[in-house]
């Protein structure tokens, strides 16, 4: 996958030496969001986001199996392999607070978020999103949730995402069987 598709505009992301900043207060809707960065993930970002993928009550929501020891560590391996992959620490006064990614997913770009639960419901999943996206020329974008995810519904439909198909999707490794919404943005 050509490592142009997930340019940033103006440069491709491995070589994006600037931190993106998000929206002001005013921009967002109905709510503030504190104000947020992201920044591409580095290795030294894995310990706070395998503790973060571990927790109970966010696999739940999500309906994911969290990625234990090695399957983590080859996940990420492929990720920092992956040139088309755009994954993005979410950072809160330089804390890590979540991950949202742009990747290459069977025949179609995708994109995926993860925000600590200690900071749901203050919009940072929201405009990380949207930030990302401002960034990401690539259309059409696939998005994927859990229909019991009804927040991770809310943040992709808010970034433009509308719902293609909803269907029951089997057990893997990665989820359990659940009903899934098949997103996209055009």
């Amino acid at each position: 996958m050509p490592n142009s598709l997930f340019a940033f505009r103006g440069s491709p992301l491995r070589q994006m030496e600037h931190i993106v900043t998000g929206s002001t207060p005013q921009d967002l809707d109905p709510f503030h969001c504190p104000p947020i960065r992201l920044r591409p993930a580095s290795r030294d970002d894995l310990p706070a986001l395998y503790e973060m993928q571990l927790d109970p009550e966010s696999n739940a929501m999500a309906v994911t199996n969290p990625r234990v020891g090695e399957a983590f560590t080859t996940h990420w391996d492929k990720v920092f392999q992956d040139s088309s992959a755009v994954p993005m620490v979410i950072l809160l006064s330089e804390r890590v607070v979540g991950l949202v990614a742009c990747f290459y997913a069977g025949q179609s770009h995708s994109i995926g978020y993860w925000v600590q639960r200690d900071f749901w419901g203050q919009g940072i999943a929201t405009e990380a999103l949207r930030m990302l996206l401002q960034n990401v020329s690539v259309r059409p974008l696939y998005a994927q949730a859990a229909t019991s995810n009804k927040a991770s519904l809310r943040v992709l439909q808010k970034c433009g995402f509308q719902i293609d198909v909803v269907r029951l999707e089997p057990a893997c490794d990665r989820y359990p069987e659940c009903e899934v919404a098949h997103l996209v943005l055009v």
